[in-house]
């Protein structure tokens, strides 16, 4: 085959397959039914953005820091430095150049082929330098350029450092949106609310009655106050009508739970659950194993009142055995901007996984699964809640269960995209250790963890276990905030 035959099958191929899969995602995610649209029209001219692609979750970056004319724009891991920062430049008819902070040159896409290179160039005035914004679905954009009509890809699908990007035809992928991260704070409509983390770790807030927990997870019920669920026998119930008293409510199942003892040893001790509350039902999903063996199950139980004794098991989720390299247990729900259910789960061995459940069932969908973090020393007990543009994911690092010599300490990172990847403050990966520390141990808390985030109607609570000076695990809230980079402390 003729290099220039060769060339022409494999760009007819990329396109062919590309399509496919952004018709297939689009019809899986119901972005071809009227999503929210993006935020092209309030773009703020004054205002300094980084460009995360929805694909990789890679920012728009100039390559090895260049102030070249003709110097690449590729992708790379987010760090909110310079080199990837930019600004629109009102080019009129709806049109904008795009300018770097770095180095004052404007992005260009000067070959109108599919594949040609994005590069950035002094400010020529010409159309190959203008784009316009064109929404997606679940607030991305797509950069359409004014000569070419071509959109900014992220080339042949990388997710990969320094991974070219290069203008192709508009078939709306994941790899061509874009989410415009305003830095300096998010739009007022989409944002968590701003402030000045406080110099040092916060005292747990007052909590008083029936407070001694283990791996805590709460729900606001819809006729008012909140129910606990935690590690107990039978998975142990707490009510509170104020977010300060807590009284014992029983457990989930006062009878037992025999198809969970496969898992136990014949234990009836149930752990790490979490609790939501969709479509009129409380759902609780709740792990099944016995300590230091991955040969672990979640299940998961429903409820129409949440009381003791109302819940119906629904059947297992996911289960590991010992060949394995992870551990089904510490499960989570989130659900996406487009309403799919998604559960991460795991304890140590290679750290926390996700897998997509069925809104129907509450249970599996297909057999992918996704790592989204990893700490050698111990990781365990995701959390994973939407704010503002982020998807972020809280884990718990190193030991717990040791009593006052527990070191747990409370980690978080952030995606665009709910299955990752999530990065930290420096912009770590967190499947290779990164995380930034949101709470540690401190004067008389001890290895704080296993942490659940509640949403209320005064704003966001981190519930939490730690450990007294005499080794009781008791119950910590704590409100929390978000600094003006997006990124949440507590108070």
């Amino acid at each position: 085959m003729e290099l220039a035959d060769e060339m022409r099958w494999w760009r007819g191929w990329r396109w062919l397959s590309a399509a496919v899969v952004a018709v297939a995602t689009l019809a899986a995610s119901g972005a071809l039914v009227g999503l929210p649209s993006a935020w092209a029209a309030v773009v703020d001219p004054q205002a300094t953005y980084v460009f995360v692609n929805r694909h990789s979750g890679k920012a728009m970056d100039v390559f090895d820091w260049s102030t070249a004319d003709g110097a690449p724009v590729n992708q790379w891991a987010r760090n909110d430095l310079a080199v990837q920062q930019w600004q629109f430049v009102d080019a009129g008819g709806g049109f904008y150049k795009v300018r770097s902070r770095h180095s004052g040159k404007v992005l260009d896409l000067p070959d109108a082929a599919d594949g040609g290179r994005l590069v950035q160039r002094g400010d020529g005035g010409v159309a190959s330098q203008q784009f316009r914004l064109q929404d997606s679905a679940g607030g991305f954009v797509r950069f359409v350029n004014r000569a070419s009509g071509k959109v900014i890809d992220g080339w042949d699908w990388s997710t990969a450092d320094g991974a070219m990007l290069a203008g192709y035809r508009d078939l709306d992928g994941a790899n061509q949106q874009w989410q415009l991260v305003r830095l300096g704070g998010e739009p007022p409509t989409t944002a968590p609310p701003t402030g000045t983390p406080p110099a040092s770790y916060p005292q747990p807030g007052r909590v008083s009655g029936d407070i001694g927990v283990h791996d805590p997870t709460v729900v606001k019920r819809p006729g008012g106050g909140y129910l606990v669920a935690h590690t107990g026998t039978d998975i142990a119930l707490k009510t509170s009508t104020d977010r300060v008293t807590f009284r014992n409510a029983g457990s989930v199942f006062p009878g037992g739970a025999p198809w969970t003892t496969t898992y136990t040893g014949g234990a009836r001790n149930l752990w790490a659950p979490d609790l939501s509350y969709h479509d009129g039902r409380y759902h609780l999903y709740y792990s099944a194993s016995t300590f230091g063996s991955n040969r672990s199950a979640i299940f998961l139980a429903t409820s129409t009142t949440g009381a003791s004794g109302s819940w119906t098991n629904q059947g297992l989720v996911v289960e590991s055995r010992t060949t394995d390299t992870f551990n089904a247990i510490d499960p989570n729900l989130v659900v996406d901007d487009q309403g799919r259910w998604w559960l991460s789960f795991g304890s140590f061995w290679s750290g926390i996984r996700m897998i997509e459940l069925d809104p129907t069932t509450g249970r599996r969908l297909g057999t992918a699964m996704h790592s989204l973090a990893s700490y050698g020393p111990g990781i365990e007990a995701p959390v994973i809640v939407k704010r503002g543009a982020w998807y972020y994911l809280y884990v718990s690092f190193d030991r717990c269960c040791q009593g006052a010599s527990s070191t747990y300490r409370v980690m978080v990172g952030r995606s665009a995209v709910v299955t990752g990847p999530f990065v930290d403050r420096a912009g770590r990966d967190m499947r290779s250790g990164g995380g930034t520390q949101l709470l540690a141990s401190h004067g008389a808390v001890h290895g704080p963890g296993h942490q659940a985030v509640l949403a209320d109607t005064d704003g966001d609570h981190l519930f939490y276990h730690y450990y007294a000076d005499n080794g009781a695990s008791l119950l910590g809230i704590n409100r929390i905030g978000y600094d003006a980079a997006g990124w949440p402390y507590l108070y």
